[in-house]
């Protein structure tokens, strides 16, 4: 039976992708077969044909060494960097969640461990104009427990606290944070991660600074973090 676990964070740019990459590398290296999967991809350049590379894919399969297929990785794939619904609205091919669960479904059926990178925050509007798809809907639909990459500078209390907040008041599992970013010995931040495990009671996982290629976490307890698949 497949497992999965679902990867947000507090915004854009807080390094989802980046340490999706470093958590599949470490499950690939003591070979837990994972793979990547993502329901909507923005931001991505062409190819000489025309086609779209999805670059978060490509990202996570180059750091991880993992020989998955792009195609197999996202469904949606857009080339204007903005949220997925607005993205669709000028390219066409909008969301829709019974693709996004045959894809995810499809990837689960060839792979132990699934790791569901989020697109920007929990709050991102994945269609608007077709559907109301948020974010959140995706996480739902596929049953997963999620865990919260932050930057660790100025201002991820804030940030942290309202999307944890957020995702209890919407009975979205969260099983602990990821900070990035991370400067050893720097005073702020390490009060940043105490307060935002005293103010939500959620236990650190992992400190990832810039230029870090392993996660300081041991694959046992990263494998322990995904829940079987239900669909």
């Amino acid at each position: 039976m497949s497992k999965a676990l679902f990867i947000t964070g507090t915004g854009t740019d807080t390094g989802k992708t980046y340490i999706t990459g470093l958590i599949t590398k470490k499950l690939a290296e003591v070979g837990l077969h994972p793979a990547y999967y993502k329901a909507a991809m923005s931001g991505n350049d062409r190819r000489a044909d025309g086609s779209l590379i999805p670059g978060d894919a490509l990202c996570v399969q180059t750091m991880s060494g993992i020989t998955q297929r792009l195609e197999d990785m996202c469904p949606y794939v857009y080339e204007h960097a903005y949220s997925p619904h607005l993205a669709s609205r000028l390219e066409g091919h909008p969301v829709q969640m019974n693709v996004v669960k045959k894809g995810f479904a499809h990837v689960c059926e060839n792979y132990d461990y699934v790791t569901v990178e989020g697109s920007g925050g929990i709050l991102c509007p994945i269609c608007f104009d077709e559907a109301r798809i948020q974010l959140e809907d995706v996480v739902k639909e596929l049953h997963l427990s999620s865990i919260l990459i932050a930057d660790a500078g100025l201002g991820t209390i804030n940030s942290v606290v309202l999307t944890v907040e957020y995702m209890k008041a919407h009975d979205l599992p969260l099983k602990g944070i990821i900070f990035n970013h991370c400067h050893p010995g720097n005073v702020m931040e390490e009060d940043n991660i105490f307060m935002c495990e005293h103010m939500t009671g959620l236990p650190t996982l992992a400190r990832v600074c810039d230029g870090d290629t392993s996660l300081s976490i041991d694959a046992a307890t990263l494998s322990e973090l995904y829940d079987e698949v239900t669909l």
